[in-house]
C-alpha cells in the first residue's frame, strides 16, 4: 500500500468535532474572504495602498511591489476557498492532513482580515505583529503539510498549492510591510543608504524561499508555488523600480536576479533530490 492510500484508509471514524471543524472552516473561510474584499477596497471603500497615508502604496519604499503584484490574492483567495469546501467533502472529516490542518488554514486566514483592518487604522507597528503571527502559522502549516503526504491530488493543490503560493507571497509582503513600518517612523535603511537596503531585503526573500526549498524538498508541489509566488513578488519590486516617482536601478536589478533566483531554487533542489 502506497503512502498515499495509507493516508486515506488508516483515517478513525469521523468524530462530532471533526464535523464541528468542517463547518466552522467553511462559514470561517467565507466570512474571512468577504471581510478582506471589503477591508482591501476590492468590493468598495479604501484601498490598502492608500491606507495608514500611503505608507503601503507602491511608491512608499524600494521595496513595496507595483500594484498589479497584488493581483495574486485573487489566485490565493481561490485556493482557501477550494480548500474550505474540499475539506467538507465525503470522506475527508477524520481525513489525518485536514485535522492538522483546517483550524491553522482558517487562523491564517482570520489574521490576514485582522491585518487589512489594523492597516485601515493605521497602525503600522501592528500590522507588523499580525503579518509576522501570519507569516509563522504559514510556517506551522507547511510543516504539517510537509509531516502529513496528501491521499489525493484534489487534496494536494487545495493545501500544498495554495499554502506554497500563500506563503511565498506573505514572505514577501513581511519585508514590504518591515521597509513601509521603519520608513514611516523615520528609521528608514538602518544607515545602508536606500538602494543597499532595497537589495539587502530582495537577497532576504530569496533567502527564504532557499531555506523552505531545502527544508520542504519532499514537497516539491509546495515548494514551486511558493518560489513562483516569492518571484512574483520580487519581479514586481523590479518593475516597480524601473518606473514611477521612485526608481532605483540597484534595487531594480537586485530584485530582478533574487526574482529568477527565487522561481529556480524550489526547482534545483527537487532535481538535486531525484536519485541518480
Amino acid at each position: 500500500m502506497s503512502t498515499e492510500n495509507a493516508a486515506i484508509t488508516s483515517s478513525a471514524p469521523p468524530t462530532a468535532a471533526d464535523r464541528v471543524r468542517q463547518v466552522v472552516v467553511l462559514l470561517g473561510s467565507l466570512l474571512a474572504i468577504a471581510a478582506a474584499a471589503v477591508g482591501s477596497g476590492a468590493a468598495g471603500g479604501q484601498p490598502v495602498s492608500e491606507a495608514a497615508g500611503g505608507a503601503l502604496s507602491a511608491e512608499a519604499t524600494v521595496v513595496a511591489p507595483g500594484s498589479p503584484a497584488f493581483s495574486i490574492w485573487s489566485v490565493i483567495y481561490a485556493g482557501l476557498l477550494l480548500f474550505a469546501i474540499v475539506q467538507l467533502l465525503p470522506g475527508r472529516a477524520a481525513d489525518p492532513r485536514m485535522r492538522a490542518l483546517g483550524w491553522w488554514v482558517l487562523g491564517s486566514m482570520l489574521l490576514n482580515a485582522v491585518w487589512i483592518g489594523v492597516v485601515q487604522a493605521g497602525w503600522l507597528w501592528g500590522s507588523v505583529l499580525v503579518i509576522v503571527a501570519l507569516l509563522a502559522v504559514l510556517c506551522v502549516i507547511l510543516v504539517r503539510i510537509v509531516r502529513i503526504p496528501a491521499g489525493r491530488p484534489l487534496d494536494t493543490v487545495a493545501t500544498d498549492v495554495t499554502i506554497g503560493l500563500y506563503l511565498g507571497w506573505v514572505s514577501i509582503a513581511t519585508i514590504a510591510d518591515v521597509a513601509a513600518t521603519l520608513a514611516a517612523d523615520e528609521v528608514g535603511e538602518l544607515g545602508l543608504g536606500e538602494s543597499v537596503w532595497g537589495a539587502v531585503l530582495a537577497v532576504a526573500g530569496a533567502l527564504v524561499v532557499v531555506a523552505i526549498s531545502v527544508f520542504a524538498r519532499s514537497r516539491p508541489t509546495v515548494t514551486i508555488p511558493v518560489g513562483l509566488a516569492a518571484g512574483w513578488g520580487l519581479a514586481w519590486i523590479a518593475v516597480a523600480r524601473t518606473q514611477g516617482p521612485l526608481t532605483d536601478v540597484v534595487v531594480a536589478v537586485a530584485a530582478t536576479i533574487t526574482a529568477v533566483a527565487a522561481v529556480a531554487a524550489p526547482i534545483v533542489v527537487t532535481l538535486a533530490r531525484r536519485p541518480r
